[in-house]
């Protein structure tokens, strides 16, 4: 849609090409449950992904060094749009277990290795081995990122993941996933994420969320359903914050609310300031701050954040931050992701 005008051009690494090879190779190893049910199938479709025209992408900066205390923490928050095995339309008809097109998959890694993170949290992934998927691609290409996890809630299908070029030192789970609305038991959908990791002399610790679609469904109301599960993030927040507030806390995701809903007010909000947490006022190059796109309804809003705790916004490179307007955007998801540059 429009070209990041924040992307320099770096010169070109010839031995990335040969990373993408060793990628469509590995990317033909078998997989469990959801993706074994075709990997012929599944082999032949990889070896499209990353193409010549990849291995000549410029990256925004150079690599970052793999040393714990060198630099800035570079970090992509990316709802990358059922990276899963599911029923898609293919040729106007439905076509039962299908992956993710190869041209999508090509265009997610391509926006992530022009963006050098250092951590990745991703939104919409289907298995491990999806998770396993893209960092083996990556780090084909030149991004090693060698530490993941990976986590859910009551969505069996949809799951969120963490990949970091520095140890994940530990995680951990709320202690309440469950909520009563009107008289009904109900689960998180996609479960909180939870991860600390130590670079640069310093813990960073990671919460990420996919709270619960603006889709109907039955039995609950899909905004009451979302709010109750915003507040059981901020309950997890509060056990995090509450013993230590100078907590360097990173709490991000697909919110699928706005700022001033009352889903967002849920989370960010506290009697105590050092309890709360900031969104990054995050833009694009054209000064514009939509994350995604409903096709549906051609209507483009602000429903992915990075948020910060007080303790750790002053560590925030805002000149550098931004939402990445990469022209293979909407090609890759219908989200577009978020860096987030800490000092």
């Amino acid at each position: 849609m429009r070209t990041d005008a924040r992307q320099a051009t770096y010169p070109k690494y010839f031995g990335i090409l040969f990373g993408f090879i060793a990628a469509l190779i590995l990317s033909g190893c078998d997989r469990s449950g959801a993706d074994s049910h075709d990997t012929s199938r599944k082999s032949a479709a990889s070896k499209h992904w990353l193409t010549q025209a990849d291995a000549n992408e410029p990256a925004e900066t150079t690599r970052p060094s793999s040393n714990p205390n060198a630099g800035k923490l570079r970090f992509i928050a990316y709802n990358v749009e059922n990276w899963l095995t599911m029923d898609r339309i293919i040729d106007r008809r439905e076509v039962a277990n299908q992956p993710k097109p190869d041209s999508e998959k090509s265009a997610v890694l391509r926006i992530l290795l022009k963006n050098n993170p250092d951590v990745i949290g991703l939104c919409e992934i289907g298995t491990k081995a999806d998770l396993a998927e893209i960092q083996q691609a990556l780090k084909s290409a030149g991004l090693d990122l060698p530490h993941s996890h990976f986590t859910g809630g009551s969505d069996t299908v949809r799951h969120l993941g963490l990949l970091s070029r520095f140890p994940i030192t530990s995680t951990s789970s709320p202690t309440q996933t469950q909520y009563t609305l009107e008289g009904r038991s109900f689960a998180i959908n996609r479960g909180i994420l939870d991860a600390t990791i130590k670079a640069r002399g310093k813990e960073y610790r990671f919460v990420g969320v996919h709270l619960k679609s603006k889709r109907s469904v039955d039995g609950g109301d899909q905004a009451k359903m979302r709010l109750q599960e915003a507040h059981l993030l901020r309950r997890h927040i509060d056990k995090i914050l509450g013993p230590n507030p100078d907590a360097n806390l990173i709490v991000y995701g697909d919110f699928n609310d706005t700022y001033r809903s009352n889903t967002l007010r849920a989370v960010t909000g506290s009697a105590a300031k050092n309890l709360r947490i900031t969104p990054i006022y995050l833009k694009d190059s054209q000064g514009e701050a939509w994350t995604h796109h409903w096709s549906g309804e051609d209507v483009y809003s602000r429903i992915d954040f990075v948020m910060t705790s007080a303790a750790l916004r002053r560590d925030v490179d805002f000149r550098e931050s931004h939402i990445i307007d990469d022209n293979l955007w909407s090609k890759a998801s219908d989200h577009r992701p978020m860096l987030a540059v800490f000092r």
